[in-house]
């Protein structure tokens, strides 16, 4: 792994981060898989050092370094409809000033719309109010009018996102609404037969569409509906003769659309489709939904299944459901932890949503696409990419919709408006001055620097190394009885990666802070780079205190 990032930066990263990352003669380097136990000690007094040939073997394959993919088979561009960029508030949620920027940015590259998921960041209130953030201040009403107003200038339209029945986690993590979950266990499923949850619905669906004057489309969620049926009123419903879990979502659902048409008649209402996906034609036709809702499937994979989706948005047609969009990813869709995008992986996912636009029927009508950007998989889990480390994918999948594949017209494109050497935020050259095509720039460069550090395997995996396994393992730690020199050793080693993690920490949490709450800044650091540091400060403090029985 540490070859492979090594391999991947630019030439004057490369030797930075080899140099600055080597063990030094007593051969920390023994985890490596370039170097056996067996021969750790003579590699410590070889002439040449280790870390040096390891420099030189990574500029020998710097010929053999894959490029980014470009040219591969053209498909017809994205069809006629609207491009939607997913801004997933909750978390880190950017400072209204960053999302201007972004908004504006997003504007010269045709984006059509943009799908707001607030989650706590709405400003609820009267009753409501415990549903806003507690880590940071939700934005006001002006932020969100401000947002509105400024996206409307640029030509844009703010879709908001409201959960309606699974991930609702933000609402029923709070004690006085832990009667409302479908069970006790799952924190993000509502309970569909309580008349109460119903009512929470739609006061949270009001206060959202009153602060949206002139609203003209709503998305409702209700995707991933965990454990539902597992519920005591959810058992009863069941066993009744006829009825099943298909109906049971549908039941709750439905109420919600309807109720909304009541309310707002003109609404336009788009909703998640996986909980529609094993439905028969029948089912779908039978379900209240036809005329009232369009589906939005969603697939952020790289091999997405053509022959799959196109069979899923031709049954939803014929059932009725003629009006539908798509969903794909820029980022938020690798794992739940990644901290830098890789561009290739979701420029791949849009290759494969333009081979589904290209195979499907005439009578399908795709709407749009919904390019997500997910800063978390649920409420509860932790951040994954922040948007800065995106925006290089999120320009070059634009740009693949666009052209009808990734060509090298269309780097070139990505490259030019964000002023970057590479569509890959890992290889861009390292900068220092504000760039205003790239905001966040900087803090994307010291993300990928810190994160390259921080999954190095040195550090990653310096707890399980020969030497502290063997020299300071927690039988040694627990009596206090070790070997001095090498003690010391793995000291002088622990305090170096410090030494050079902290300057790079401290320029990361600057820098986000000036585009996020401190909030984020404190939570990112915790997430990310506390798991490696913690344990390197701990051994330091631990071999200072062994030290102090054993040596003089």
């Amino acid at each position: 792994m540490a070859q492979r990032l090594i391999t991947q930066m630019p030439l004057r990263q490369r030797k930075w981060r080899i140099e600055r990352a080597a063990f030094d003669a007593f051969g920390f380097l023994a985890r490596s898989s370039a170097i056996s136990p067996r021969n750790v000690y003579a590699v410590a007094f070889t002439k040449k050092p280790f870390h040096t040939r390891l420099f030189l073997q990574a500029l020998d394959q710097t010929s053999r370094t894959p490029r980014h993919r470009a040219g591969r088979m053209a498909y017809p561009p994205w069809p006629k409809g609207q491009k939607l960029v997913h801004l997933d508030l909750k978390g880190a949620p950017p400072r209204t000033e960053y999302l201007h920027k972004l908004i504006e940015l997003f504007s010269k590259l045709g984006v059509d719309s943009l799908l707001v998921e607030y989650e706590d960041m709405f400003p609820y209130k009267g009753e409501l109010q415990l549903l806003q953030a507690t880590a940071q201040p939700a934005y006001s009403q002006e932020e969100v009018l401000s947002i509105q107003e400024f996206a409307r200038s640029k030509g844009m339209e703010v879709i908001p996102l409201v959960q309606t029945f699974g991930h609702m986690e933000f609402v029923l993590k709070h004690r006085s609404m832990w009667h409302l979950r479908e069970v006790s266990h799952c924190v993000g499923t509502l309970n569909p037969h309580k008349e109460e949850g119903l009512k929470l619905l739609l006061e949270m669906l009001r206060q959202v569409v009153d602060l949206h004057p002139g609203l003209k489309t709503l998305h409702i969620g209700a995707d991933e509906v965990y454990m539902l049926g597992d519920g005591e009123d959810s058992k009863q419903w069941l066993s009744s003769p006829g009825r099943t879990m298909e109906q049971l979502f549908l039941c709750h659902v439905t109420k919600v659309v309807k109720a909304i048409k009541q309310e707002w008649p003109h609404m336009t209402i788009i909703m998640w489709d996986d909980m529609l996906r094993g439905m028969s034609q029948d089912t779908l036709k039978a379900s209240g939904l036809i005329g009232l809702v369009e589906p939005m499937l969603w697939d952020y994979t790289p091999n997405l299944d053509v022959d799959k989706t196109v069979s899923l948005l031709e049954k939803y047609c014929s059932a009725g459901m003629s009006d539908l969009w798509a969903a794909s990813s820029f980022k938020g869709s690798t794992t739940v932890y990644t901290c830098v995008t890789s561009t290739q992986r979701h420029v791949d996912n849009h290759l494969q949503w333009l081979k589904v636009a290209a195979h499907l029927s005439t009578g399908v009508k795709l709407k749009g696409i919904a390019l997500t950007g997910w800063q978390r998989y649920d409420h509860l889990s932790v951040l994954c990419e922040l948007m800065p480390v995106a925006l290089p994918s999120l320009v070059a999948c634009l740009q693949t919709l666009i052209k009808g594949h990734f060509s090298a017209e269309a780097h070139s494109k990505v490259t030019e408006t964000l002023g970057v050497s590479s569509v890959e935020v890992e290889a861009m050259e390292r900068t220092y001055a504000v760039d205003p095509q790239f905001p966040g720039r900087k803090l994307a460069e010291l993300i990928v620097e810190l994160d390259s550090l921080l999954n190095s395997e040195e550090l990653r995996f310096f707890e399980t190394s020969m030497f502290v396994r063997g020299w300071f393992s927690p039988y040694h730690r627990q009596r206090k009885m070790v070997t001095p020199l090498i003690s010391m050793q793995i000291h002088s080693q622990a305090s170096v990666y410090l030494a050079m993690l902290q300057p790079k920490v401290e320029a990361v949490k600057e820098e986000m802070m000036h585009l996020y709450p401190d909030s984020t800044a404190h939570e990112w650091i915790e997430e990310h780079v506390s798991p490696v540091m913690a344990p390197l400060q701990q051994i330091t403090q631990e071999i200072h205190a062994c030290l102090k029985e054993i040596v003089p």
